[in-house]
């Protein structure tokens, strides 16, 4: 714990729907027992949404299968409305509606049967099954969808039916966990105000999440890091302890060379004594000091153009967890960075990534069309767009895993779909959903994708201590993939991508569900790519993510709409003051759907 760290609140204001004292669960026995819950205790009040809030393995998934009664704990006790978890459920077993962190319906049925299934398991029937029906399939906006198979749906519609299958049987409590995981701005805002409006209802509500923003709605939050209490109480105390502390350092270089000193601005501001986070927003950087920050260093922030700016929740959990990791990156340091190995092909003096008027049809469906952009050496470049726009179908046919059915792409200077193996060894790739092999360990998958990518094991294991040690995977190399968190598991992919020091780097939301903190390191590895000249696409949900891009694409209805840098993205928003990026990606998509309606 460092001196930041908060004490966490007795209780919140309202009268409890859940208590939890000195929590613990252990798994495991021996010297192979571990502990996912160290003695939590909180006081959740009914009728509001309160956020659990924390990074992976953090104990959040642990504490909401104990509140749905899927285990029991290793110690201390959890009551939910008074009374334990086993007696309630044995009284009213539709008191509790659970969605698990993963997409826990069938895929190869539709809307319709699995909430016809769910309402079986539920024991609901009747005539007020049909009204229950329509009424869910209104309020979460599915009813056009019902016949459709439940695989098929967008991730923010599957996020809908799974909050629809967990409200079938009216229960008082609803436990979301991570439901605003991998799916996009509009899609989130909209689960947002269909939870708001059951809150208001009277419903109690425990969201889980490792996004700061989501938590920062909440009116109250319980914060866990390493399976502990970090902090309960309403975000905005927790907030203000940054009062004072965060800063805007805003950019006056608008040149060619802007991205990249921007950058080392970065570089220079995460490294320094005494600052605990800092973080590109648009055109200027995000500096947030300790409490205990050096004497001098406010004014040397203020001295390089520093304006200081109101706190967000996030700021402060920064410095609750102990601020950023201040080790330099490995990557852009190493022989032949960016470049391919030593001895490689020079690379080209043009654009290193092409995208020329690529549509990709399935029958008479356009899935994308007309796609074009360039990505030049040391630039870093976003694809956006909400669930379903185009955005992985342009993405896998950069990466030459779909072919167009026309255009042409080249990486590195090499033509896709004439020399589609040539290419693919300039490339460095980690998907959006986890690719690497579960059943062998880490360091096993490691030498697979060396191999695949013709790295030789003399340079493989020179590289390899030194990219694992920056991405905290030393520890884990003999263990199973499977077993690894979230967060390790997205590192170690992060790792297989660019062990090779490719020149061009594709990212398809490489942060997806991990916590700021682990978000702050594969940025810093990404910066140092660039800085050293190899050009990143990335594809992501994370708005505050999307501003470390030099120029952004916004994809919708398998077009892109809109192109420039997230500053002129947000210009564009006439009618609002101040608009985040996040404002501005929605905005874009409800005027375009003004200009040109269905």
């Amino acid at each position: 714990m460092t001196t930041e760290q908060a004490a966490p609140a007795q209780a919140f204001e309202n009268a409890a729907a859940i208590v939890l004292e000195g929590v613990r669960m252990d798994f495991g026995s021996g010297k192979q027992r571990k502990a996912a819950l160290r003695g939590v205790s909180a006081s959740i009040p009914a009728g509001r949404i309160t956020g659990l809030v924390g990074p992976d393995a953090s104990g959040k998934t642990t504490l909401m299968r104990l509140l749905a009664g899927l285990m029991a704990p290793t110690g201390g006790s959890v009551r939910i409305f008074g009374v334990p978890v086993d007696e309630l459920l044995r009284r009213a077993p539709n008191s509790i509606g659970y969605m698990p962190q993963r997409f826990g319906l069938y895929e190869d049925l539709s809307v319709m049967a699995n909430l016809e299934l769910y309402a079986s398991l539920r024991g609901v029937e009747g005539a007020a099954r049909e009204a229950l029906f329509r009424r869910l399939l209104a309020f979460t906006a599915l009813a056009p969808f019902t016949e459709r198979l439940a695989g098929r749906l967008s991730g923010g519609m599957k996020q809908k039916l799974g909050i629809a299958c967990a409200l079938l049987g009216a229960p008082r409590l609803l436990l979301l966990d991570e439901p605003g995981v991998g799916v996009d701005p509009q899609s989130r805002r909209e689960l947002w105000s269909m939870v708001q409006e059951l809150s208001k209802g009277g419903m109690t509500v425990l969201w889980s999440t490792s996004y700061l923003d989501e938590a920062a709605r909440c009116p109250g939050v319980v914060m866990l890091d390493n399976g502990a209490t970090l902090f309960a109480g309403p975000p905005q105390e927790l907030t203000r302890r940054a009062e004072g502390r965060v800063f805007l350092i805003r950019d006056r270089d608008t040149g060619a060379e802007a991205g990249n000193a921007h950058r080392e601005e970065l570089a220079y501001w995460t490294m320094k004594p005494g600052v605990i986070d800092a973080l590109i927003q648009g055109s200027s950087l995000r500096v947030v000091l300790a409490a205990d920050a050096p004497p001098g260093l406010k004014e040397e922030v203020l001295a390089r153009g520093g304006e200081p700016v109101a706190p967000r929740l996030e700021d402060a959990y920064m410095g609750a967890v102990g601020g950023i990791d201040k080790r330099p990156s490995p990557y852009g340091r190493l022989p032949g960075a960016a470049g391919g190995a030593p001895g490689a092909a020079s690379p080209p003096s043009g654009p290193r990534i092409v995208a020329n008027r690529l549509t990709r049809k399935f029958g008479d469906f356009v899935a994308a069309r007309d796609i074009s952009f360039t990505v030049g050496a040391g630039e870093i470049f976003g694809l956006l767009g909400p669930n379903g726009a185009g955005k992985s179908t342009t993405f896998r046919m950069l990466c030459g895993l779909l072919r167009p059915t026309s255009g042409d792409c080249a990486v590195d200077g090499v033509d896709l779909l004439r020399s589609g193996s040539a290419a693919r060894e300039r490339l460095g790739y980690m998907a959006q959903n986890f690719s690497l092999y579960p059943d062998i360990t880490a360091r096993e998958n490691i030498a697979i994708f060396a191999d695949l990518y013709g790295l030789s094991p003399r340079r493989r294991d020179a590289l390899l201590p030194r990219l694992a040690d920056a991405l905290d995977l030393t520890p884990w190399l003999k263990a199973r993939t499977g077993t690894l968190p979230l967060g390790l598991k997205k590192r170690l992919a992060l790792l297989c991508a660019t062990l090779h020091e490719p020149p061009v780097l594709f990212l398809d939301e490489p942060t997806s569900g991990v916590d700021v903190r682990t978000r702050r390191d594969f940025w810093k590895h990404i910066s140092a790519l660039t800085a050293a000249g190899a050009a990143v696409l990335v594809t992501t949900h994370f708005m505050e993510e999307a501003e470390y891009c030099d120029r952004i694409a916004l994809i919708y209805r398998g077009s892109i709409i809109s192109v420039g840098t997230p500053d002129e993205l947000k210009a564009e928003v006439t009618d609002m003051r101040d608009p985040t990026l996040e404002d501005a990606f929605i905005a874009h998509i409800e005027r375009y759907d003004r200009e040109h309606p269905i």
